[in-house]
């Protein structure tokens, strides 16, 4: 009976130990495809999270602008458009 165990126990310890290499497997295969990918990012020149949300800033600050010049631009067209009122004319004097 105990060489039984001690087989039982053996080939645990050898279960074990290849569980343990796959582990370790699976995690240096996520660092070279980490690494992997880091790389591929690097080549493609993306811009970075701060640089994207200072254009988007900008950019929202530059479109209130506009909106703000156009009804300017409009309210000065319906001036233009709008029928001028005769300005009372002055009386000459006598001479």
């Amino acid at each position: 009976m105990q060489t039984s165990n001690r087989i039982l126990d053996d080939m645990a310890k050898v279960a074990s130990g290849a569980v343990s290499a796959v582990t370790g497997l699976k995690g240096d295969g996520e660092n070279v495809l980490r690494r992997y990918v880091e790389k591929l990012l690097g080549d493609m020149d993306l811009v970075t999270r701060e640089e994207f949300d200072a254009v988007k800033a900008m950019a929202a600050k530059a479109r209130g602008e506009q909106e703000k010049l156009e009804a300017r631009v409009a309210k000065l067209e319906a001036q233009l458009k709008a029928p001028k009122k005769a300005a009372p004319r002055k009386k000459a004097a006598p001479k």
